[in-house]
């Protein structure tokens, strides 16, 4: 993509936009792949004492190369503290001491709820996929969750094939019935733009558009009849130096081809 800025990818855009939204001193449950470049470059651009923490019980990573997964040696070797798998359950998620919750899925639907678990029937799936992992924890103790996902109407569906992780159910009110201490999605990142929750239904309404994007084409991607904030707002194309950092960030297996 091009415009008035330096040419970028879509996926450049959604880890930029997703970096810009880290505050300095956020504790970031982080995934793999998205995710974790966007909290990389977040580190690098303005929040230096933002906290890495991966799955694998790394905490306060601060990786020279993007991880090739939570158990890359490199996350531990740069960590203020590695523990217990069940500890970073236990006493750092489940309690809420984490700030932001980054999650990806197959399907999300208007509510902010994911499927990571089957498409199509539970009983005889069309596709079984890796299923929940830490998702459900994640998305009922962070305090708000970041979702990252290319935006089409397989993915952002109507109704979900498998209720893997709770957003907020059907609606208002829901989280708090069933105890769950976070907030819930706050901002889902797609290649198009960015959605929030209503304040009072806490339906998923587009409130930013990546640059170029219409407003007609992330309704024709979604698979509901999609709400447009009134003040919509469209994000800044990525800056030379946010490219910059970005494409410096590589894995290790992409550094030694290069």
């Amino acid at each position: 993509m091009s415009g008035d800025g330096p040419a970028y990818t879509p996926e450049e855009m959604m880890a930029v936009a997703a970096a810009r939204r880290l505050e300095d001193g956020d504790t970031c449950f982080v995934g793999i792949g998205l995710p974790s470049k966007a909290a990389n470059l977040a580190r690098r651009m303005h929040a230096p004492d933002c906290v890495l923490v991966y799955e694998s019980g790394t905490i306060g990573a601060k990786p020279v190369h993007l991880p090739l997964s939570i158990g890359d040696g490199e996350l531990a070797e740069t960590a203020d503290a590695v523990v217990s798998v069940p500890e970073i359950f236990a006493y750092w998620l489940q309690p809420g001491r984490l700030d932001v919750g980054f999650l990806g899925a197959a399907q999300i639907d208007r509510h902010g709820n994911l499927n990571s678990t089957v498409i199509g029937d539970y009983g005889h799936p069309k596709v079984r996929l890796p299923g929940a992992g830490g998702a459900p924890e994640i998305g009922a103790c962070c305090k708000e969750i970041f979702v990252m996902l290319q935006q089409s109407p397989r993915t952002f569906v109507e109704r979900l094939d498998f209720l893997t992780t709770v957003g907020f159910g059907d609606g208002a009110g829901a989280r708090e019935s069933l105890g769950f201490p976070g907030a819930g999605v706050t901002q889902v990142i797609t290649d198009l733009g960015v959605l929030e929750p209503d304040p009072e239904t806490k339906e998923l309404t587009l409130t930013t558009l990546h640059p170029g994007v219409k407003v007609e084409q992330a309704k024709a991607a979604t698979g509901w009849e999609l709400r447009v904030a009134d003040a919509l707002r469209e994000e800044a194309v990525p800056t030379e130096a946010e490219l910059a950092t970005l494409r410096a960030l590589k894995t290790t297996n992409e550094e030694e081809a290069a």
